[in-house]
């Protein structure tokens, strides 16, 4: 029982944590000028190298996952298209919008992981995943037009990269499946870390550094990529290992909650009954698919 309680804790403070960091990204963008994509290029570097070299004191075998070409592939494709891709959408909408909005929209990407699975296994997707379908799609027009379907409350753009990201937060699940079922967690995200920061790297360099830098902002920063990025994964994993992933996961629908809850208090974005409703049909998206999941698995 205890260690079922200390495995509760972690995921959801894990979660609590990416939610909050992705308001101190919000702050970091609309208030202090800072260039998302450079964000993303510092979280994936440091948080990469520290995590590989957490990895490395820990006595992980760090380079037996390029032995293969097929795991090589793998690799550089989670990283590029799924690490990679889901941090650059995700700050990209946050930017755009806001960090409640956007992490809600990301989701959404359970929905897209169900029908990857339905499309794979060439079924229909079963009733629960049909109505969480249903929900999801609700949810995202209560909360992209307020309650009001004549327009849109967040502009095209914000809601072009919600959806981006709540896809590449799909990929970003699937795609290292087969890797992580024979490596070590921390060596699979480490080196997807390191490697996506990399590759942005080429696009925008790190020490390109824009906005403005005071005690505000480099706290900010700072928990984006420890406490957000480090503390979170490492939390999370740990209660996978307690609990079971499926429980996590659900667990992990804190974050959009504490997105939301933080963004409404501290940043002042605002958030209606239509809004709150839509966020509660998307949370109530992910509790369906995981007893979908859970079904599946008794197959």
């Amino acid at each position: 029982m205890n260690k079922r309680v200390l495995g509760y804790g972690l995921a959801v403070g894990a979660a609590t944590l990416w939610g909050v960091s992705g308001n101190f990204a919000q702050f970091l963008f609309q208030q202090r000028g800072v260039d998302s994509a450079w964000m993303v290029t510092i979280r994936l570097l440091l948080a990469g190298t520290i995590l590989l070299l957490t990895g490395f004191a820990r006595g992980l075998d760090l380079f037996s996952i390029w032995k293969s070409r097929r795991d090589a592939f793998i690799l550089v494709s989670f990283a590029v298209l799924g690490m990679l891709g889901v941090q650059f959408t995700y700050f990209a909408a946050i930017r755009t919008s806001n960090a409640a909005t956007a992490t809600v929209l990301q989701y959404l990407g359970p929905v897209f992981i169900a029908l990857w699975y339905a499309w794979s296994d060439k079924r229909v997707p079963r009733p629960l995943e049909l109505v969480a379908i249903f929900l999801a799609v609700a949810g995202t027009v209560l909360l992209v037009t307020h309650g009001d379907l004549s327009t849109l409350a967040i502009s095209l753009e914000s809601l072009i990269w919600g959806l981006l990201s709540a896809v590449t937060l799909a990929y970003y699940s699937i795609r290292p499946v087969p890797l992580l079922r024979r490596f070590n967690s921390a060596v699979v995200v480490g080196w997807g870390m390191l490697i996506g920061g990399v590759v942005i790297s080429f696009i925008h360099p790190p020490w390109y550094v824009s906005g403005t830098w005071d005690l505000t902002a480099f706290g900010s920063a700072t928990f984006i990529v420890l406490l957000g990025s480090l503390a979170a994964f490492y939390a999370y994993l740990s209660s996978v290992g307690l609990i079971g992933a499926n429980t996590a996961s659900l667990l992990a629908c804190a974050e959009p909650l504490s997105a939301t809850i933080v963004a409404v208090a501290w940043l002042g974005v605002p958030f209606g009954a239509a809004d709150w409703l839509g966020t509660l049909f998307i949370l109530a998206t992910i509790a369906l698919l995981t007893w979908s999941e859970r079904g599946r698995a008794l197959d």
